[in-house]
C-alpha cells in the first residue's frame, strides 16, 4: 500500500479506527504490498556475537534464522533474546552455568541456543489488517511473512506502519494514546539490571531519571537525563565496545557497566498535545521507536510505535 492511498483512507474517515483497505487491497495477500522483501537472515550456526553484529550493522531489532539451503524459517532472534542472555532472564544460564561466566566463550555459542523457535508469522495470503491485529494481540513488533513451504518471503514491522502514517494522523494527540505509567531507572543502573527490567516488563526502552537542581540550590527535582534502549545494549555488544571491559573474560566486568556509558543522553522528547502524525515523522527521521512525553521537564508518559499501532486499530 502506498502512502498516498493511506492518506486518502484516513482523510475519508470521521476519526474512526483506520482500516488499511482499498479497492485493490481487499483481497488476501495485500500484506506483501508493505512487507520488506529483501530480508537479512543468518543460519542457526551463526554465533550470538555474529547475530548481534548483523543486527547492529543493519539497524534491526530482530533477525530471522533460516536454513541457508532452502530459506525455510527456523526461528528468530531479537534484541530481547540477547538482553535475556546478558542477564535479563532464563537464557543467562547459558553464560552463567554452561560457560561459568566466561563471557568471550559464551558469545561464541550458536545463536540457535537463544533464538525463539516457535515464531509468530504471517502468510503471504494474509491481509494488512491481519498483520496489525496479530502485532497488537501478541505484543510483537514485527512478523516474518512465509510462503506455503515456510520459506521466508518478507517481514512487516511496526516501523513500516509508522512511516506510512507520518503526517497522516492530524487529529489524534499524544495525550490520548501514550502510556502513562512509565517504568524508569537511574544513571547508576548496570547493564545487567537494565536488561532484567526490560525483559521482565517486555520493554524496549527505559527513560533514565536524574536530579535537576533548580534556581533554589536546596530544591532538587527529577528530570530525564537520558534514555536507554534494547538497541543501545545490543550496540554495546555488536560494535565490540564490550571487549574494552574485558580483562579476565568474566561476565561481571561487562554486566556491571553503568548505563550512562551507553544510553542516549540527548533525549528527543515530545508533549501531550503533539499530533500522532508528527510523532511518526520524528520516528521516521530520527530512526527511533519511542519518545518520552514531558511537561515542564516532568515525565508524563511515553509514546511508542506500539501505541501508534493501537491508535490506528481503534
Amino acid at each position: 500500500m502506498r502512502r498516498k492511498e493511506t492518506i486518502n483512507i484516513v482523510k475519508s474517515m470521521d476519526r474512526g479506527p483506520i482500516e488499511f483497505k482499498t479497492h485493490a487491497s481487499e483481497h488476501d495477500g495485500d500484506v506483501m504490498s508493505i512487507a520488506k522483501k529483501k530480508v537479512v537472515t543468518v543460519p542457526q550456526s551463526a554465533t550470538i556475537m555474529e547475530a548481534a553484529e548483523t543486527m547492529v550493522k543493519n539497524k534491526f531489532r530482530r533477525l530471522p534464522i533460516t536454513d541457508p539451503g532452502t530459506g525455510k524459517l527456523l526461528g528468530i532472534v531479537t534484541a530481547m533474546d540477547i538482553l535475556d542472555f546478558l542477564g535479563g532472564g532464563e537464557k543467562y544460564k547459558i553464560l552463567e552455568e554452561k560457560y561459568g561466566g566466561n563471557f568471550l566463550a559464551a558469545v561464541n555459542e550458536s545463536v540457535k541456543k537463544i533464538m525463539t523457535r516457535d515464531v509468530e508469522v504471517l502468510s503471504i495470503k494474509d491481509s494488512i489488517n491481519d498483520a496489525v491485529l496479530k502485532m497488537i494481540e501478541r505484543g510483537i513488533g514485527a512478523l516474518p511473512v512465509v510462503d506455503s513451504q515456510k520459506n521466508i518471503a518478507g517481514i512487516v514491522s511496526e516501523r513500516d506502519f509508522v512511516i506510512l502514517l507520518a503526517g497522516v494522523l492530524t487529529d489524534e494527540l499524544v495525550d490520548d494514546f501514550m502510556t502513562k505509567k512509565v517504568i524508569t531507572t537511574t544513571p547508576g543502573t548496570t547493564i545487567e539490571a537494565a536488561s532484567k527490567i526490560m525483559v521482565r516488563n517486555r520493554l524496549r526502552r527505559i527513560p533514565v531519571i536524574g536530579e535537576d537542581r533548580k534556581t533554589s540550590r536546596s530544591e532538587l527535582n527529577d528530570r530525564i537525563v537520558g534514555i536507554v534502549t534494547a538497541t543501545d545494549i545490543l550496540k554495546f555488544l555488536g560494535e565490540s565496545r564490550i571487549f574494552d571491559k574485558l580483562l579476565t573474560n568474566n561476565a561481571e566486568e561487562v554486566l556491571n557497566t553503568r548505563i550512562t556509558e551507553i544510553m542516549e543522553k540527548q533525549t528527543i522528547t515530545t508533549t501531550t498535545l503533539t499530533r500522532l502524525g508528527d510523532i511518526c515523522k520524528v520516528m521516521e527521521i530520527e530512526g527511533i521507536g519511542g519518545l518520552p512525553v514531558v511537561k515542564d521537564s516532568e515525565l508524563m508518559g511515553i509514546i511508542t510505535e506500539s501505541d501508534i499501532l493501537k491508535a490506528i486499530s481503534g
